[in-house]
């Protein structure tokens, strides 16, 4: 049949008709991120007569979109959690590692299309950060760009991209751009550091590590008492919702260059956990914590994170766990290994000498106007992985950050990233703070005894401990739930040689020719220790001397104690009294007891919302000798009339129940009763405010909590009321499918 150019017209217009109705719906089907779309087939003469057509038409872009799924398991990202809808993925890159992604055009691609892609990023996209050609092969500033042959039958391009690196972190935009065709921009994405990429700076090259410092959602941070440590179940939560975007929006004072580092993008995200710094979380180490939450409630980092990403505004309230844990998870967030770090013992030393500098008076009470250095029982931070370029040789690994708000560096509230093996060594010029976190965990302490002369303070060295700072350094274990002593990373063994010697390096350094406090004058005789730890809340204090001398002759010796309730950072709130005893000896060891009446610390446990220790200082003078020495006592409370019971197995996902029995064993009535369930893949159902128990009176009460995954779980029920303060009992249950 013979048909006229008109018929051939028309039937052309008709199928390319039909060919734009085909793209428009094929358009209509595909959704943003999704991957590779439908494709309808067409015949072979139907194809033929497109060809022609797609030739003569200008190319369009129709869709450009990244291969979520495939590249989200290749870079470990998988877990991200979109701020939108949490069921599906965000697509977060790591640097130095390939990519894919795809671009849909309206015909096949040409030789002169001169196509470009422009990746996009700082405030409002308004930076460009490279630019690649759309050809077979390009590269620039080490980006690296891959075309895949364009099917026949499909007008998709495959493109493979390689980021450098170093590239800058942070979020972007692809943009594809042809002169003479509108342009057309992809989701947004984000680029983050790398640990499995041996040419990333943050590369850790062991897979169990990596697990644990940069995928691992949840953890243990320690607290307590070096004698006494306590662990508190942490959800990081690094991936849920808002977080990823919540440390981000905190970088946007970075410049492009800076945001390449981990030494500097590490140190910006920590000042910015603190509201001192306009950042997120607000320090209060008042007791009072009625206009926000108590700093000791907090068990995971995601609430406070995504509260400060939605409301723009500081949260309250969060004490040293607190900074460490949204710290922790931050850095992981970005890509950065992170572990959550406790010191027990660890000095603040305001001097900034190396030195913790105690004075006290006859009785042992510490002389306020002068003291300003003080002890914490417990002080935590992070530490970050990082290589650092910026440093001489030696100084990669970890690296110690501290967002709690102590000392000002460089104009905000921080400190680090300092490397560990500087502070073991003694480096302390090396930045960044390194002399504050050396003296945290590695200082003297020197305690003064102060006397009037003649009308003016007389200052005597009684005591110089060298081994009192810094001990039980811990962190989470690397895949398991047990705690991990790294205090060999941070320091030498105390008292050894090497101890010694970066301890003189660290003085010598800061201090040329200056003489540095050495042992009292006096080479005491005395030595004096204490046996106890601990006192039963209700009960007395009772304090065991151990007195140690090199003879045996008779002598009496002069004990004064005084004590005062503190706050775990050293803050006296309330003076206890002094304990003052004569007593003749007559061994060259011998044992002197000090006890002091309930009533003196009782009714003073409710005063804040902080759990309170007590502390004090000994002073012990040999009669007529005029030879003294001193030490330091600190006593936590137990309490023990709270106890569970709960099954030893559980199934995942149904409901275990837990019975609750409290005993009120004070003379006093317990008041703001508060129960929680803690533990690592749970959720918990319920938490409990009980009210007020008269004394001697009992209460029982069920708990329900939900486990989540399967394996050995340590549930922890923790107790707390006005008087009484972070009580728990920790059962271990096996979770089961």
């Amino acid at each position: 049949m013979s048909y006229s150019e008109n018929d051939s017209s028309s039937t052309s217009s008709i199928r390319l008709e039909s060919w734009l109705q085909r793209e428009r719906t094929m358009d209509t089907e595909n959704k943003k991120g999704c991957e590779r779309p439908p494709h309808d087939g067409v015949s072979f003469a139907e194809s033929q007569d497109l060809s022609l057509l797609e030739a003569e038409a200008e190319l369009n872009f129709i869709h450009v979109w990244f291969k979520t799924k495939k590249n989200a398991q290749a870079h470990h990202t998988s877990n991200y959690k979109d701020s939108n809808n949490e069921k599906e993925t965000i697509d977060v890159l790591r640097r130095g590692q390939a990519f894919t992604l795809f671009l849909k055009t309206n015909r096949h691609l040409q030789n002169q299309d001169h196509v470009r892609l422009q990746f996009l990023s700082g405030l409002d996209y308004s930076y460009m950060v490279v630019e690649l050609s759309l050809v077979p092969s390009s590269s620039s500033q080490g980006w690296h760009l891959k075309r895949i042959k364009q099917s026949d039958a499909k007008r998709e391009v495959k493109i493979i991209i390689t980021s450098p690196p170093d590239a800058m972190v942070g979020k972007y935009k692809l943009c594809m751009k042809r002169d003479g065709s509108r342009s057309i921009m992809s989701k947004e994405f984000f680029i983050i550091f790398n640990p499995w990429c041996a040419e990333d700076t943050v590369f850790m090259p062991n897979e169990e590590d990596r697990a644990e410092h940069v995928l691992n959602d949840t953890g243990y941070i320690y607290m307590g008492f070096a004698k006494q440590i306590k662990e508190k179940p942490w959800t990081f939560g690094q991936f849920e919702k808002h977080i990823l975007h919540c440390c981000f929006s905190l970088l946007t004072h970075l410049q492009p260059r800076e945001l390449q580092s981990p030494v500097l993008v590490s140190r910006s995200i920590c000042t910015m956990m603190c509201a001192v710094n306009n950042g997120v979380l607000v320090g209060n180490w008042s007791g009072d914590y009625s206009n926000g939450t108590a700093p000791y409630v907090w068990t995971s980092s995601v609430p406070i994170l995504q509260q400060h990403y939605v409301t723009g505004l500081p949260v309250c309230f969060g004490q040293c766990w607190v900074f460490s844990g949204i710290l922790t998870t931050a850095l992981r967030a970005v890509g950065i290994p992170a572990r959550s770090v406790t010191n027990f013992e660890s000095a603040h030393d305001t001097g900034k000498n190396l030195t913790v500098d105690i004075y006290l008076d006859d009785s042992g009470q510490t002389i306020g106007d002068l003291t300003k250095d003080s002890v914490w029982n417990f002080h935590v931070w992070a530490d970050a992985w990082m290589k650092r370029p910026d440093l001489p040789q030696g100084n990669d690994g970890w690296q110690v950050l501290d967002s709690t708000p102590q000392e000002i560096s460089d104009g905000g509230f921080r400190a680090g990233p300092a490397p560990l093996s500087a502070i073991r060594q003694g480096n302390v010029l090396l930045k960044y703070d390194t002399k504050f976190i050396f003296t945290e965990v590695n200082g003297d302490k020197l305690i003064w005894l102060v006397k009037q002369d003649q009308g003016r303070d007389k200052n005597t060295l009684i005591a110089v401990e060298t081994m009192s700072i810094g001990k039980n350094i811990s962190t989470k274990m690397v895949g398991q739930n047990r705690r991990q002593d790294i205090t060999s990373e941070y320091k030498y063994p105390e008292g050894s040689p090497e101890e010694r010697k970066a301890m003189e390096r660290a003085s010598g350094r800061l201090h040329p020719g200056e003489d540095q406090p050495g042992s009292p004058s006096t080479d005491s005789s005395l030595r004096v220790s204490v046996i106890e730890c601990s006192v039963e809340i209700g009960h007395p204090i009772i304090l065991t001397l151990v007195l140690e001398r090199k003879t045996a002759t008779p002598q009496t010796v002069n004990i004064s104690c005084y004590l005062n309730l503190q706050t775990y950072t050293g803050k006296k709130k309330k003076g206890l009294g002094i304990i003052r005893k004569s007593q003749k000896i007559t061994n060259q060891e011998s044992q002197v007891t000090l006890t002091m009446d309930t009533n003196s610390y009782i009714h003073n446990l409710g005063m804040v919302d902080d759990e309170l220790v007590i502390k004090g200082f000994i002073i012990t003078e040999i009669a007529g000798s005029r030879e003294r020495v001193a030490t330091e006592v600190t006593l936590c409370f137990l309490y023990q009339g709270f106890h569970i019971e709960m099954p030893s197995t559980g199934k995942v996902h149904q409901e275990l129940l837990l019975i609750c029995k409290l005993k009120n064993t004070l003379p006093i009535p317990l008041t703001n009763m508060r129960f929680s369930v803690e533990s690592l893949g749970i959720v918990t159902t319920e938490s409990l405010d009980q009210g007020t128990l008269p004394p001697g009176q009992s209460l029982q009460f069920e708990m329900r909590c939900i486990p989540m995954r399967t394996g050995p779980r340590k549930i922890i029920v923790r107790f707390t009321s006005r008087e009484v303060k972070e009580v728990h009992v920790e059962k271990m249950v096996l979770i089961t499918d």
